[in-house]
């Protein structure tokens, strides 16, 4: 399998696992007697490691924190840069989880759970709170840059707001807009009927002939492989906090534990990728309990008894790590399912007439468009969900330098998990985290900036790669 693995390119880091909620997906529950998952439609390799270091060395000091974050998105203009363009891809902020009260979510374990501000799957109070804050401080960032004037009113085609059609999503870009532009009162755009996913965000194959299928399975395959071991750590502390031996699906049989089988995945034309089995049902307790942490932060604590480490967390985060890591992320499946949004990205860049785009998705929007980009293996600092976390924002911003050339700058900006948690105004002293990707084979300068020409290049070679997989599979 590690052949097959080094000839796909993959190369899978233990304890470094790209971030997934159930990929808001379809994770549907693995014992009698629930519920359907609401369908979301929706919810590795590493660089040479000179270049890796010498990137950060370039950028250590001035650039970057003590923990690894960046101290700005971009570069200052006071800093001979003028901001041209933002792009952004957001997932959206704290939901519910996506299954009600009568699903294995309230069987798997002798504890209640916290109440919900918003119906399943839906974006929480909370939710909206934290997202217009991190709004007003986009606001706050655009008109210290120059690319906003104070109490900006876009012109027609200026700014662009678009989101799948969940609830969650849209009402995450109505919030962050509310945010952004206060006085603006603009729209959000959307292409479907509330809660039916657009295909612009939907994560599913457009095309699996048997030979796709075969390969990319086994990418798949091996990557659950890699994970195994700490898969089988993540599976114990789970049970273990979540007293599931003493739970009524334990005690009646319906669930007997976690099994580290290989679970089967489902590739179809037309439909995401899924998986059935131990990994799904763990990936649906991972996420709820994640969300709980960030809404109600002593809920856990309160009922159990018990007070968890933040290495304890992070394992929990882990299991969903992993859910994401297999479903979305191996090469040929990351080409496959990101391509409509790497072209909507593409298209966003090249408008001449548009300042600043919002688009909002999910984790496996992020996630699989991170790996179709070819983004450097990365651990987010002080989060809990270590790559795509809720909330979390994929910023390109387009600069010129005082030479008269474009540059870009590719952050991950992000609510650290205190600032979630305490619902935090971000501000200059406090702000989000700021997390520069860096992308395999493309040259960073000493500011942490690409060459616009190089990123536009990368998009163009990622969506022609589409085709290319279709040639070679047919």
């Amino acid at each position: 399998m590690l052949a097959v693995l080094g000839v796909a390119g993959i190369v899978y880091v233990a304890g470094s696992h790209r971030a997934g909620e159930p990929s808001d997906s379809t994770v549907a529950d693995d014992i009698p007697q629930v519920l359907p998952v609401q369908q979301s439609g929706d919810d590795v390799d590493t660089a040479d490691d000179t270049q890796a270091v010498s990137g950060e060395d370039m950028m250590a000091g001035q650039y970057l924190t003590d923990s690894g974050l960046k101290k700005s998105i971009g570069p200052y203009s006071d800093e001979g840069y003028t901001l041209e363009k933002v792009v952004v891809l957001s997932r959206h902020n704290i939901r519910s989880p996506l299954t009600g009260p009568k699903s294995s979510l309230y069987s798997l374990t002798p504890y209640s759970w916290c109440e919900w501000s918003s119906p399943p799957a839906e974006l929480s109070i909370k939710g909206g709170t934290l997202e217009t804050e991190m709004g007003q401080y986009f606001r706050r960032w655009l008109e210290d840059e120059g690319l906003f004037e104070e109490n900006y009113r876009p012109a027609e085609g200026e700014v662009r707001i678009y989101a799948n059609s969940w609830q969650r999503t849209m009402a995450t870009a109505r919030f962050f807009s509310t945010g952004l532009m206060p006085v603006s009162n603009m729209g959000v755009e959307h292409h479907k009927g509330i809660n039916n996913v657009d295909a612009v965000f939907y994560p599913r194959f457009t095309y699996c002939s048997a030979a796709y299928r075969e390969a990319a399975l086994a990418e798949m395959e091996g990557l659950y492989y890699l994970a195994m071991p700490d898969l089988s750590c993540d599976y114990r502390l789970l049970t273990d906090v979540l007293d599931m031996k003493e739970s009524d699906a334990y005690k009646k049989g319906s669930f007997t534990g976690f099994c580290m089988d290989v679970p089967t995945f489902n590739l179809t034309k037309g439909n995401e990728p899924t998986v059935n089995g131990s990994l799904k049902t763990a990936c649906q307790l991972s996420d709820a309990l994640i969300l709980q942490y960030y809404e109600e932060p002593g809920r856990y604590s309160e009922i159990s008894g018990r007070n968890l480490t933040w290495e304890e967390w992070e394992a929990i985060s882990e299991i969903k790590d992993i859910y994401g890591d297999v479903l979305f992320t191996s090469p040929l499946v990351a080409v496959n399912i990101a391509h409509p949004l790497l072209v909507e990205m593409d298209n966003e860049l090249k408008d001449d007439g548009r300042q600043f785009s919002f688009i909002c998705g999910h984790d496996s929007n992020l996630a699989s468009v991170l790996a179709a980009l070819d983004a450097e293996d990365y651990r987010l600092p002080e989060a809990i969900e270590k790559r795509t976390p809720i909330g979390g924002k994929f910023v390109i911003s387009l600069w010129k330098g005082e030479d008269g050339a474009e540059y870009m700058s590719l952050d991950l900006v992000y609510q650290k998990a205190e600032q979630m948690q305490n619902v935090e105004i971000l501000d200059e002293s406090n702000p989000p985290g700021i997390y520069g990707i860096r992308l395999k084979d493309l040259e960073m300068d000493e500011n942490g900036l690409y060459k616009a020409s190089d990123v536009m290049g990368r998009f163009e070679e990622k969506i022609g790669e589409y085709d290319a997989m279709k040639e070679k599979y047919k």
